[in-house]
């Protein structure tokens, strides 16, 4: 994933370069930092979710459904 950023990134740089926009070349550099520095979005463990274990707290009850019929 690291090559793919840095490939995506070192292309944005030089099609901001080429076509002189200044925030296709910002966004280029922010994309290969984050491809060198080896960071994700929100750093490291930045996409792991948290796990609540609900059953030693909550038992699990029945649940009465209602049966709707259409005429």
């Amino acid at each position: 994933m690291r090559v793919l950023r840095f490939i995506f990134g070192g292309g944005a740089i030089i099609q901001g370069l080429i076509t002189k926009d200044i925030t296709l070349g910002v966004l280029g550099i922010i994309v290969g930092g984050m491809a060198i520095l080896n960071v994700g979005c929100c750093g490291t463990n930045g996409c792991k979710t948290k796990f609540k274990n609900t059953n030693s707290k909550n038992k699990i009850t029945d649940v009465e459904f209602e049966e709707v019929v259409s005429k």
